[in-house]
């Protein structure tokens, strides 16, 4: 009898210490090379979006099948959508076409966008990014992705390359971004 006690007492020590062991390694922060960012689906970003956003004085729809994001490492969100911009003179359509949200500073090739709400847009000169008073904040260097196999009017995806940027797509044309490091 005292055999199996000693014995029971000994299993159930060594439970308690592999329960504990496990609870203290589950509980440590994987290393930041194993959290990913995650790409959204159209239809995530659109039952997040508001149905219309505001930008220079007005309000305007935005068109979910055309949308896109990421949810980063640290949980923020960016978010972009084409917007119906035909209540806006041709002046304003030529460079809003889509609205920005970010919770994130953004790096968008070499230019610091702090969080916030924007109007952005493909001209022939780039990529430029506009407060919601439709002021001009900076013009970002697009491309061309000629070998996309399936553009689509607005898509966000992952760089090719693995170095952790991403591509904003309008079509075939993007521009490159990632989440803004420092200060």
């Amino acid at each position: 009898m005292r055999v199996l006690i000693a014995r029971t007492a000994i299993v159930v020590c060594l439970l308690s210490l592999g329960t504990v062991f496990g609870q203290a390694n589950s509980n440590k922060t994987p290393a930041s090379p194993s959290i990913q960012a995650t790409l959204l689906k159209p239809g995530e970003v659109a039952a997040i979006l508001p149905p219309a956003v505001f930008f220079q004085g007005k309000s305007a729809p935005v068109q979910g099948r055309n949308s896109g994001g990421i949810r980063f490492e640290d949980k923020s969100l960016m978010l972009v959508s084409l917007i119906d911009t035909s209540g806006y003179s041709s002046q304003v359509q030529e460079k809003y076409q889509a609205y920005l949200i970010t919770e994130s500073p953004l790096d968008i090739d070499g230019h610091r966008l702090s969080p916030g709400a924007y109007g952005c847009g493909f001209i022939s000169s780039g990529f430029i990014v506009m407060d919601i008073g439709g002021h001009d904040l900076f013009t970002a260097n697009a491309s061309r992705d000629s070998d996309l196999r399936r553009p689509t009017p607005l898509q966000v995806m992952a760089a090719p390359d693995g170095s952790g940027k991403y591509r904003l797509y309008a079509g075939r044309n993007f521009v490159s971004f990632r989440i803004a490091t420092g200060n």
